[in-house]
């Protein structure tokens, strides 16, 4: 079999899709448990998830990840080379921490992605403790995984 380069790059390229939405799944899980943190309390027990809530889940966070890459690219440019902080929506310390137009940006973040939890089914208390399960329970995070590959591959239904 010949392989030419672009089936190479075509190769590379897919590879390359399938990291990134990795990252941008465990980024905005990671994200989304540190700013919508309420006052859930992590349980010892293991968390039970059933089939719907792991779609609902899925869902949301396939529907956070643009407005969260464009707010933090957002805030990026007006902070310049510094640092970002970490933006916590329940902690007005977090929020104060940042410049005027860098503070509506997250704030704008955090009540999107609020919606965008409850628009999917989802209490926010129910979805950070789901993302906290994650980090635990390998067998959701698989099936989180499987799920997100499944809804980016299939065209929306609704």
């Amino acid at each position: 079999m010949k392989i030419t380069p672009n089936s190479v790059f075509q190769k590379s390229l897919q590879q390359m899709f399938f990291r990134s939405l990795c990252l941008g799944f465990v980024t905005t899980a990671s994200l989304v448990a540190s700013t919508l943190t309420w006052s859930s309390k992590a349980s010892a027990q293991t968390l039970s998830v059933d089939n719907t809530e792991v779609t609902n889940y899925a869902q949301a966070v396939l529907a956070m990840e643009p407005s969260r890459q464009k707010a933090f690219e957002e805030i990026k440019k007006l902070i310049g080379s510094g640092e970002i902080p970490q933006i916590v929506c329940n902690d007005s310390n977090s929020m104060n921490r940042l410049p005027n137009k860098a503070r509506n940006i997250a704030v704008n973040y955090c009540n999107n992605s609020q919606k965008i939890v409850e628009n999917n089914g989802l209490s926010i208390d129910r979805f950070n403790n789901i993302t906290i399960e994650l980090q635990n329970n390998n067998n959701l995070k698989r099936q989180v995984y499987n799920t997100l590959i499944r809804l980016q591959k299939t065209p929306e239904t609704r």
